[in-house]
């Protein structure tokens, strides 16, 4: 529902890279088809008894969070940088930035967290009860639930998961672990109720949101040697608010709102994901899309970032109320942005040259100058998850002399003649991949100031699924990106080496450490939370000492400019809140058409409304 999504994966996000011109690699529109039932003969599963004395539970009785004011229709245009590389939910290059909006609609959950109290909400299941091994939930399935194409959810699409996920045709290695090691059971007792069993007792709240499972069409996929390939631009039956209607590769893609959803009778579901249309435009170029935006051709824009919200976000259109701003404080975990280092590449090998170039990074200064004081410094990767985060960490300050006491340790004590070190003939020169133009002034402030040090770094710009793409293939030296958080953290797809040396996981510093390993281990195996608090502790501080991540900085609100024809609710947004406008995850904004015809008569006119600036403290974090 918000970017705390109960799925065992997280998504990848771009800190400040908002979005795309209509540029295309192709101009093929993929045909649609309404293919369901690819699938004759769909699989189907024995049940077992349901024990007996269980305590069944809901949520009915946490407030809502959206409007009833809110309006059905219009169609919400928005853009993204480029085009995804497939439209799989799970395998080869499916976690790139655009599973973000695909897998809250396609992979909705059993449970929920409410975005305000954190407590779990109803969605696929209805109600839950917890078994006395602590480490077992059963669900009853809503009835009334359905895939796009009409067929009925039922168990039996639960269960299918579990063997999809786990198949070796899927090619998915973060998910065969998670649907064997972490849950080791799915049990059908009816069409209606499962059983998910995991591997350790938890405590209750952390069952429902580690032992998740989403349910997948299992009339609609054929797991074969070919599947990957197959099912590349298949548009699978989904069970959200929204179907892709239309693509175009390169180019455009379309969502369609279902006129019949069977979600919306549910008390959490009500009033939201309001447009009848939603429509993602590639535009490669931030400042283009500006463009886009200034002319009414993309409804909002995130200006999150201190040069948007300070130069470009004034004038005209603002000071005559066409388009409004609002900056909204969240309390949640915080994204990883950062400098994530390839261990596996021989330089970034030794920890020497790891420590000396997180104290070569003058973040203050890009803090205080680029960046005009908007974001703050990122201490570590686990930061804002309450108790489990470290509160002893800490970001190694920018420090010549420390940098340079680690580099000579390492064997670069000498330096060329334009001041870069040198070993053996090799210049310490490192490369960083990064898939946004609007983040190079930020790299080259850095890559200025780490001269100083003796470091030379070679930015590599890429287009951001090409760049993506590099960095899962573990081919990069230092990758400039952010993982989007959960609401607990989770470790064993970041640095276990299970992960580590093979491509398509998220162990992207190819981290490899028995110790590191141990602690994961045991982290997962804990059933109690003092002792995971402790263990998450303890990870981190090992994090820490290896230094593979360089931890950047952290944005503690969301920042958007929006036309004004874009309604919200009286409290605007909730704690967890991501982006207020992203129309697949809280969705709670809709279209007045009425104001929009107003508006851009308005405009036309050089008629004037009042300006509208919001600023809401209401979750800040002091």
């Amino acid at each position: 529902m918000q970017k705390l999504m109960l799925l065992p994966a997280l998504l990848l996000i771009a800190c400040g890279q908002e979005s795309p011109d209509a540029t295309s690699d192709s101009a093929d529109e993929i045909v649609l088809l309404e293919e369901t039932h690819l699938v004759e003969n769909p699989p189907t599963y024995e049940s077992e008894p349901l024990p007996a004395g269980l305590v069944w539970v809901t949520n009915s009785a946490d407030p809502v969070f959206a409007s009833p004011n809110a309006k059905r229709g219009g169609t919400f245009s928005t853009y993204m940088l480029s085009f995804p590389l497939t439209l799989r939910m799970i395998g080869p290059d499916s976690n790139g930035g655009f599973a973000s909006v695909l897998r809250p609609n396609h992979m909705m959950g059993l449970v929920d967290l409410h975005p305000n109290t954190l407590n779990f909400i109803p969605v696929l299941a209805s109600e839950w009860a917890f078994h006395p091994d602590g480490k077992t939930v059963s669900y009853r399935i809503n009835p009334d639930a359905e895939w796009s194409d009409g067929t009925p959810l039922t168990a039996d699409d639960f269960l299918f998961s579990w063997d999809f996920a786990r198949s070796e045709h899927t090619l998915a290695p973060f998910y065969q672990d998670y649907f064997g090691d972490v849950i080791t059971k799915l049990t059908k007792h009816d069409d209606h109720t499962i059983s998910i069993t995991g591997a350790t007792a938890k405590p209750e709240n952390e069952l429902l949101y580690e032992y998740s499972i989403w349910p997948t069409p299992r009339h609609f996929h054929k797991l074969d040697a070919n599947w990957v390939q197959d099912y590349n631009w298949r548009v699978e039956p989904n069970l959200g608010p929204y179907q892709v209607s239309r693509v175009e590769k390169g180019r455009f893609i379309e969502f369609t709102r279902k006129d019949d959803w069977w979600g919306d009778g549910l008390r959490y579901m009500q009033h939201r994901f309001n447009p009848s249309t939603v429509r993602y435009t590639v535009i490669r170029d931030m400042n283009v899309a500006w463009e886009y935006f200034l002319r009414g051709e993309i409804d909002a824009f995130a200006v999150i970032m201190p040069n948007y919200w300070h130069e470009k976000a004034v004038g005209e259109p603002f000071d005559k109320g066409w388009i409004q701003r609002i900056k909204f404080y969240t309390d949640t975990p915080q994204p990883s942005q950062g400098m994530w280092l390839n261990m596996d590449d021989p330089t970034l090998a030794d920890r020497n040259v790891r420590l000396g170039l997180a104290h070569a990074m003058n973040l203050d200064r890009m803090l205080e100058t680029l960046l005009r004081g908007d974001y703050e410094r990122l201490k570590q990767h686990y930061e804002g998850y309450w108790d489990y985060t470290n509160p002893d960490i800490g970001p190694r300050p920018f420090d010549l002399d420390m940098a340079n006491s680690y580099f000579d340790a390492a064997g670069w004590g000498q330096r060329g003649p334009d001041g870069i070190r040198v070993n053996n003939g090799q210049r310490l020169a490192l490369s960083v991949v990064y898939g946004s133009q609007e983040h190079t002034p930020r790299l080259v402030l850095l890559r200025e100031e780490a001269k100083k040090a003796g470091v030379e770094l070679n930015l590599q710009l890429m287009d951001s699924s090409a760049y993506f793409k590099q960095i899962l293939e573990k081919k990069h030296q230092i990758a400039w990106m952010a993982w989007s958080p959960g609401l607990i953290p989770t470790f064993w797809q970041h640095y276990h080496s299970d992960n580590a040396h093979i491509a398509q996981t998220n162990n992207i510093t190819n981290t490899d450490d028995p110790e590191v390993d141990a602690l994961i281990d045991a982290y997962r195996e804990a059933t109690d939370k003092e002792s995971r608090v402790r263990l998450a502790h303890e990870i981190q501080q090992k994090i820490y000492e290896i230094g593979m991540f360089i931890p950047m900085y952290k944005v503690p609100y969301t920042r958007e400019a929006y036309w004004r024809w874009l309604k919200l609710p009286e409290h605007y947004a909730n704690r967890t809140t991501d982006a207020i406008f992203s129309p697949m995850t809280e969705a709670l904004f809709w279209i007045d058409e009425a104001v929009k015809a107003e508006t851009l008569q308005a405009r036309s006119e050089g008629r004037a409304f009042e300006p509208v600036y919001i600023e809401d403290t209401t979750w800040r974090v002091q």
